[in-house]
């Protein structure tokens, strides 16, 4: 496995950790009067991926204004903008969503962490000259 690899995989435990505060802050905020649901942008695959392109359903779909600076360059917390009313109090969290958002996170860093923990093994049984098997 590459270097380059194993350092997007790493940057990739750190987004999904992320992303879990966000999704347990949009879980917490689920009756909150005015509420907007947030997200989090892995800024480095989408500007890779789409060549900047980034195409929406509805203009102003994810507001710049909202963006708030993060510890890390490679993510952005963005505020989703939807006229979506879920319960009645004038937010668009739904719950099911954001409990199926948190298991499919979850799955996601246990992979990413399984996939870097199995490379830094197989590099220290070949470092201490055993078997890669």
């Amino acid at each position: 496995m590459a270097v380059s690899t194993i350092k997007l995989l790493e940057s990739f435990v750190d987004y999904c950790s992320i992303k879990n505060k966000v999704i347990s802050e949009n879980i917490a905020n689920t009756e909150t009067q005015n509420y907007q649901r947030k997200d989090v942008m892995f800024k480095n695959l989408l500007s890779e991926s789409m060549n900047g392109a980034l195409k929406t359903s509805e203009e102003n779909h994810f507001s710049s204004s909202n963006i708030e600076n993060g510890d890390n360059p490679d993510f952005e917390i963005v505020n989703i903008k939807n006229s979506g009313n879920v319960s009645g109090i004038n937010n668009n969290v739904d719950i099911d969503k954001e409990m199926a958002e948190l298991a499919k996170n979850s799955m996601n860093f246990a992979f990413a962490s399984k996939k870097i923990s199995d490379y830094y093994k197989t590099l220290q049984d070949v470092i201490k000259g055993g078997s890669t098997q």
